[in-house]
């Protein structure tokens, strides 16, 4: 298993900027992939982006693309970094991790299903 910690949500005003982290621990030397997805009150989980641990490839969801950057370091951390940043991006963001070989890109998303390690996500507000 894998424990994932979040960090650096907030508030921001429209058009600015935050940067969130996760960190990962335990069984990270199988890891496939982190990613990030997100949570607004009454809405259903939904994918942000994701890195492939070999490689490196990055996917993004249509509606932060252009907009967001996943990117990790040597260890084990995954950043978000997020720019231009819209009310309706307003959400709960959660980290997730694959280190059973189990995700893939459909093309426009990943499932969250598939994922088998969660962090307890951090909060973004977006002020207009």
């Amino acid at each position: 298993q894998v424990q994932l910690v979040e960090s650096g949500g907030g508030l921001v005003q429209a058009g600015g900027s935050l940067r969130l982290s996760c960190v990962a621990s335990g069984r990270t030397f199988s890891m496939y992939a982190m990613g990030w997805f997100r949570q607004a009150p009454g809405k259903e989980r939904e994918f942000v982006a994701v890195i492939k641990w070999s490689g490196g490839s990055t996917y993004y969801a249509a509606s932060v693309q252009g907009r967001f950057t996943i990117s990790r370091d040597n260890a084990s951390t995954v950043y978000l970094q997020m720019n231009s940043l819209k009310p309706e991006d307003t959400a709960v963001y959660y980290c997730a991790a694959d280190n059973r070989g189990r995700t893939y890109y459909s093309g426009s998303y990943y499932n969250s299903k598939d994922f088998n390690s969660w962090g307890q996500g951090t909060q973004v507000f977006v002020s207009s």
